[in-house]
């Protein structure tokens, strides 16, 4: 599967859109430059891949403790995100603080119910595809400026997030996660190797 993974996106997806971005004049994203050049290779093929996998697919087998870390995650999330007010800093640390509290504790207390909760298994082929497209409108913020003409350029997170969706429910979240170090190697490795980034 992984190898599918990759040869999807070097031999198929990333030509298509090389071209796609040629013809419409479409920016190269611009994610990257926020990384000290020694931070690239790392951040992309190590951090990035479990990251993401902990937080589009680690839950993705729809125990309620897997639920619950991603609520509490979201939370801190939003948290981070959305408060840029100084005078709102304490009650965002109270709230971040709850989450980093609360998570480890609801884990604790729901970690022997292992299977997944009705409700998730009843609608989990909505859950998967809307995450897998999610997935990839995520990598938009990736561009300095968004269009519809953008959304092509998107098409290998879909085409990642498919394949590690059904790794990750297949062979388990590890196999997801090293499949996606795996292609984001070979990605920045490409992207190196052309010179388009890191230059």
């Amino acid at each position: 599967m992984t190898a599918l993974l990759i040869a999807g996106l070097i031999g198929v997806l990333l030509p298509f859109l090389g071209a796609w971005q040629k013809a419409f004049d479409l920016p190269s994203p611009t994610a990257f430059d926020a990384f000290p050049k020694q931070w690239l290779v790392p951040v992309t093929v190590l951090f990035a891949p479990v990251a993401e996998e902990l937080l589009f697919r680690g839950w993705q087998r729809g125990s309620a403790s897997a639920l619950w870390l991603l609520l509490c995650a979201l939370v801190g999330a939003a948290v981070l995100t959305l408060v840029t007010d100084p005078a709102q800093a304490r009650p965002a640390g109270g709230i971040l603080l709850a989450a980093l509290v609360a998570a480890p504790i609801g884990w604790f207390l729901l970690r022997k119910r292992p299977a997944p909760l009705d409700w998730f298994a009843r609608f989990f082929p909505w859950i998967f595809y809307a995450v897998a497209v999610g997935f990839a409108l995520f990598h938009l913020t990736n561009y300095p400026r968004l269009s519809l003409l953008m959304v092509p350029l998107v098409l290998p997170q879909l085409w990642a997030a498919l394949v590690l969706g059904y790794l990750r429910q297949r062979l388990g979240l590890a196999q997801a996660i090293l499949a996606h170090v795996a292609a984001n190697a070979c990605s920045i490795g490409l992207a190196l190797a052309s010179g388009s980034i890191g230059s």
